[in-house]
């Protein structure tokens, strides 16, 4: 991430001077990462898409506030991550628009691979129900360790970004993390069987 800091800088400085072109090349840049980032909260693709679009219309009229305390992407991701939590807590996200982890972050969390050697049906129908009660577990948490959880695991960023995004201590970003993966472990460790 930090070689884009430096591209990253010049564009936001050519942006807050009024060259929207500049602004645009950004939005390009990290316009699928936001759209995924959205996705792990809003359910529906096509409201994602509008939330997403919603959060860069509000960088953009915030980018003369922008100081550069923080990374440019680490800036806009928290603007998108409260895009979407203003979403869910409007008349219109309540409406079947839970939050909803995937798969691929439950396959990232299982159990070092071992479950992808299964071969027979019934190793099937164990890897699917970890797969669900892993889903389960991740959905269950609170939404800060959730959100923690997501922004680590799925996002990959840095325990300092992720105290960006979410505002708070790194300290607190670490006892989040560790609690959501302590609370999720404790619900699949039955079926593996430790």
């Amino acid at each position: 991430m930090t070689e884009q800091q430096p591209l990253d800088t010049e564009l936001v400085a050519r942006a807050q001077q009024g060259d929207k072109r500049a602004f645009d090349l950004l939005v390009i840049r990290y316009q699928q990462r936001v759209v995924s980032l959205i996705m792990r909260y809003v359910k529906d693709p096509d409201e994602a898409l509008d939330v997403a679009q919603e959060a860069f219309v509000k960088a953009y009229r915030a980018l003369p506030r922008f100081r550069g305390d923080s990374a440019f992407f680490t800036w806009l991701f928290r603007i998108a991550v409260n895009a979407a939590k203003n979403y869910l807590s409007s008349a219109a996200g309540r409406r079947n628009n839970a939050p909803d982890i995937d798969r691929e972050l439950a396959e990232r969390v299982d159990d070092s691979g071992r479950l992808r050697e299964l071969s027979t049906p019934e190793d099937y129908l164990c890897e699917e129900e970890l797969v669900q009660v892993l889903h389960k577990a991740i959905q269950d948490l609170p939404e800060d360790l959730r959100s923690a959880l997501t922004l680590r695991e799925m996002e990959g960023l840095s325990y300092e970004e992720i105290a960006q995004v979410m505002d708070c201590p790194i300290g607190t970003v670490r006892s989040r993390i560790f609690r959501a993966r302590e609370a999720v472990d404790a619900r699949i460790k039955p079926l593996l069987g430790h």
